[in-house]
């Protein structure tokens, strides 16, 4: 078993604080031994929005890095839900909703950032079923927004 926050750390990443949601909805849910965690969007390491739309203002390496900070918000929120990552058996599913112009076809190697991120943390438990969504917009103007569910012990 990989010790998540071991790996983080070797990774040179961060978790940043679980953030609060913005909106009438819970950040996380358990039921049973899954853990449902609420739409992320792609906030930096200071707390700062990335936005961009995809296929215009936004290039898919900027699209990567949103979604790889997506990822580490869904780790904050399975922290903040569990105690520990420790207690993730396996990442069930990912959506990934990148905001895209007409024409942008590309949103799955956008939301890879998020994948790659989650299988180099976790191992063979950041193995997932995934969709990979083009919006018009989301929230707060974000580049890329993913909803997550986990089995847990």
């Amino acid at each position: 078993m990989i010790d998540a926050e071991q790996r983080l750390f070797e990774l040179g990443l961060k978790l940043p604080d679980a953030p609060l949601p913005v909106a009438n909805y819970v950040p996380f849910l358990i039921s049973g031994d899954q853990l449902f965690i609420s739409g992320q969007v792609s906030k930096d390491d200071a707390g700062h929005v990335l936005t961009g739309l995809l296929g215009s203002s936004a290039s898919i390496e900027d699209g990567r890095k949103a979604a790889r900070h997506a990822a580490l918000n869904i780790l904050a929120q399975a922290k903040a839900a569990l105690g520990s990552l420790d207690r993730i058996v396996q990442v069930l599913r990912l959506t990934g909703y990148v905001a895209s112009s007409p024409g942008f076809s590309e949103q799955p190697k956008v939301i890879n950032g998020a994948s790659d991120l989650l299988v180099d943390v976790l191992g063979d438990a950041g193995r997932h079923t995934r969709s990979a969504v083009g919006v018009a917009s989301l929230p707060l103007g974000a580049s890329v927004e993913i909803d997550a569910i986990l089995k847990i012990r």
